[in-house]
């Protein structure tokens, strides 16, 4: 009903993933959502405990894929001109001159974004959303490709502003490292650290080739009966009494981009319901609170949604 023939075409990211892979170690399933992110066009958000890797992943990203790379540290006293850019007066022209902020790159590291207040936090809402900046009253394109990747620690922690719906809901999917295994974190104990490699990191893609990369895969084939079982799925949600309000149309194309580019990755050229799976906790646990009022809703509430949902 689906098929599951193989397109035969290479695989370019397969490099970037074995690399990435060197640097970040035991963590290849959250390196392959990474990118699936990326590659779907959307935007990423990593939330975990200080030192388990969120900021080097994303500067392994920046640097194996040949990106323009940005960090933005993200505290309780950052304005919103310090992400977009302000205007300054030219004495020499007499006239005033904009310069831009951190946020005019390819790839943004919002690093614990929410330790910044929400007006700051809201200064990256149309910057992920359209592209583009708003500033000192003109509208500036952002370069192209444009990806952010956001960290943010536990809510428990000190000094955090909780990110508002409007906000989460511009990250496609958020992702959890976690600590590593045993096995991997021995090799990281003997090495003394892989942070030292990131500088050794050269591109293996261009950023340039990025574009034509996502456009490929916007066109996997995703068969009517895969959209029906898209559809089943944010009805169930819906419809689920452990969730508060169920996914958004909007979360529906997410998911939908998401799993084409998992197939993408697996080197197929349709989608699968397990590519659909696959994707489905990042790209819906964030987006779903739990009717219990205990915060987000939890990996066995997704597990228990996609047992609930037969494949047609």
């Amino acid at each position: 009903m689906f098929g599951t023939s193989l397109s035969g075409r290479p695989r370019p990211f397969d490099p970037v993933l074995a690399r990435a892979n060197e640097i970040i170690l035991g963590k290849s399933a959250e390196i392959r959502q990474a990118a699936a992110c990326l590659l779907a066009g959307g935007h990423l958000l990593i939330e975990d405990l200080p030192g388990l890797g969120k900021t080097t992943l994303a500067q392994t990203l920046a640097r194996l894929l040949g990106l323009q790379f940005s960090r933005i540290q993200f505290t309780s006293d950052l304005l919103p001109a310090d992400i977009t850019g302000v205007s300054i007066f030219d004495r020499e022209k007499s006239e005033f001159r904009f310069l831009p902020g951190p946020v005019f790159s390819q790839l943004i590291l919002a690093d614990e974004i929410n330790r910044a207040t929400p007006k700051t936090q809201s200064a990256l809402l149309e910057a992920m959303e359209e592209g583009q900046v708003t500033a000192e009253g003109e509208t500036r394109p952002l370069p192209h490709p444009f990806f952010v990747i956001a960290t943010q620690n536990p809510a428990h922690q000190i000094g955090t502003f909780p990110l508002p719906e409007s906000q989460l809901d511009r990250f496609l999917m958020r992702l959890e490292l976690g600590y590593p295994d045993r096995a991997a974190e021995r090799r990281l104990l003997a090495s003394g650290g892989q942070r030292e490699l990131l500088g050794r990191l050269t591109p293996l893609l261009a950023a340039s080739a990025l574009p034509g990369l996502q456009h490929e895969v916007a066109a996997i084939h995703a068969a009517g009966p895969l959209i029906d079982y898209v559809q089943a799925l944010i009805e169930a949600s819906r419809q689920n009494p452990a969730f508060q309000h169920g996914l958004s149309p909007r979360a529906g194309l997410g998911l939908l981009a998401a799993a084409r580019a998992w197939a993408w990755l697996a080197g197929r050229d349709m989608v699968l319901p397990d590519d659909v799976q696959a994707v489905l906790p990042a790209v819906a646990r964030h987006r779903l609170r739990s009717a219990q009022g205990s915060g987000h809703a939890s990996r066995e509430d997704i597990a228990a949604l996609i047992r609930g949902v037969a494949i047609p």
